[in-house]
């Protein structure tokens, strides 16, 4: 248990870059614009992702679970 303690920050660091690679490489469609409801069409925020873009979306969110997670850890163990 003392071995996972000690590495817990250096796996958050880890996450936190694969988190940061993972948003970056998504596209988007729209600008800032299209975030505030000032986008060029109402369908482009409602579209389905298919194959990488998929599999990109949802490795995101695993690796933002994963991240809380060991941050929920290390809040507990202090």
């Amino acid at each position: 248990m003392t071995a996972l303690i000690g590495a817990l920050p250096y796996i958050q660091i880890i996450l936190a870059v694969l988190i940061v690679a993972a948003i970056l490489m998504q596209r988007t469609e729209s600008g800032v614009g299209g975030s505030f409801g000032g986008g060029d069409s109402w369908n482009s925020a409602y579209r389905t992702r298919r194959g990488f873009e998929k599999f990109l979306f949802n490795t995101t969110i695993v690796l933002s679970i994963l991240f809380a997670l060991a941050s929920l850890i290390v809040l507990i163990t202090r």
